[in-house]
């Protein structure tokens, strides 16, 4: 295990004595200026081709004032931490507006606000050290799951389109200031695994390393993240990378939330981390939980001793932060547990090999290197007999089964 960077030190010596409070929804903030067209445009951007309104992460270019004085209000309210106006700078996700270029610049520039504001704040109170969590956020494509239902074997991106993406947005992040880097919202974990790789990346590029938070998202009541893996999954997939925190964000209020953050409460051998949503939208896609509402909820993961950090997202406003600062005061933080050192594997489900289990079958014929019957189907798009193959290996009691395919088998006739 490597050594714990100056600032991951600090942090975690902090985190051993209360329960540090992330920011709220910079989204529903933004929405309150209620800006139209040429707000997001200024002066700079006033002739661009393409429209910009709801490009919030360019308004750290545009309306710096708006986005710092944002970051203003969340410190007052007591956040430890706030989040870059980022979620949205990677060259992938500023290509819908022709903007990919601006992808450095929007990072450098968002965590320059952030890292503002918790100077004039810790200028204001000594006694308090303020972060910035330079926020990068999934990207709008997935790597792992098709966007159109007629070509299931069609990814609109890649591992290394998303690694370069990510890359640059850390480049810019770290030059600007941030403290912590922060993949959020994950709903694909190989789209952050390629984040995690990247960030691995810049790091040993600029000779430094910062923490590394990363939020998964559960995306509705199936308990599942939008790639199908469970919450214990998705940390088994993503515990090799010495994480500062674990947790969850997005799509489930704090009540939907709680039984996923108590299963990696549970299980994680590092820091929890937990910011849901003022509950769940409306039929107008609002959002409806009070701040008091939801401190009382939140306040119990705290008192359950299942959260080291807790903070708001979608819906969520400085009166919900400062709810949450009230809520956790004097709230002794989780105890990370000691866990025993096993294999642990995951797919969509986890699998822990435990001495209960004496030998573990593996099942590896679906394999186009290890099995010409394989081969064959893949290649005559025999798409039936193929999925039946697995599903008699389970039936056959194997507990992990691997699946091998390369490029030229994966245009197989048909498709």
């Amino acid at each position: 295990m490597r050594a714990p960077s100056r600032t991951e030190a600090r942090l975690r010596a902090l985190a051993a004595e209360r329960i540090l409070v992330i920011d709220g929804a910079m989204g529903t903030m933004i929405q309150q200026h209620r800006l139209d067209e040429a707000g997001y445009r200024g002066d700079r951007f006033k002739d661009w081709p393409r429209d910009l309104k709801g490009n919030n992460d360019l308004l750290s270019l545009t309306q710096p004032d708006i986005i710092r004085d944002i970051h203003r209000q969340y410190l007052d309210a007591g956040a430890d931490m706030v989040e870059t106006n980022t979620f949205s700078s990677t060259t992938i996700a500023q290509a819908d507006y022709g903007m990919e270029a601006l992808a450095y610049e929007l990072n450098f520039e968002g965590a320059r606000l952030a890292r503002e504001a918790c100077v004039a704040a810790e200028a204001a109170d000594p006694s308090r050290p303020r972060f910035v969590a330079g926020a990068i956020g999934p990207t709008n494509r997935t790597a792992s799951l098709s966007p159109d239902v007629n070509r299931p074997g069609f990814r609109a991106t890649s591992f290394d389109e998303l690694r370069a993406a990510y890359a640059e947005a850390t480049r810019g992040l770290i030059d600007g200031g941030a403290d912590v880097i922060l993949v959020e919202t994950v709903f694909d974990t190989l789209n952050a695994k390629a984040a995690l790789f990247a960030i691995d990346e810049v790091f040993e590029e600029k000779g430094v390393r910062l923490p590394v938070m990363v939020s998964g998202t559960i995306t509705d009541l199936s308990g599942r993240t939008l790639s199908g893996q469970t919450a214990e999954a998705f940390w088994y997939s993503v515990r090799h990378a010495e994480l500062f925190t674990i947790g969850l964000n997005c799509a489930l209020g704090a009540r939907e939330m709680r039984e996923h953050v108590a299963d990696l409460s549970r299980l994680a051998d590092t820091l929890v981390c937990a910011y849901p949503n003022a509950g769940l939208p409306n039929e107008f896609g609002e959002y409806d939980e009070s701040p008091e509402a939801m401190a009382k909820l939140v306040g119990e993961f705290a008192r359950s001793g299942l959260v080291n950090v807790l903070g708001g997202c979608c819906g969520t406003t400085p009166d919900h932060i400062r709810a949450i600062v009230e809520a956790v005061a004097g709230v002794a933080p989780r105890k990370v547990p000691e866990i025993d050192r096993r294999l642990r594997l995951s797919g969509l489900e986890p699998f822990v090999k435990t001495p209960e289990i004496p030998f573990v079958n593996v099942g590896e014929r679906t394999n186009v290197t290890g099995s010409a019957k394989f081969r064959k189907l893949i290649r005559e798009a025999e798409f039936t007999a193929r999925s039946t193959s697995p599903a008699s290996r389970w039936r056959a009691a194997r507990r992990c089964s691997t699946s091998t395919w390369t490029r030229a088998c994966s245009t197989a006739k048909g498709r």
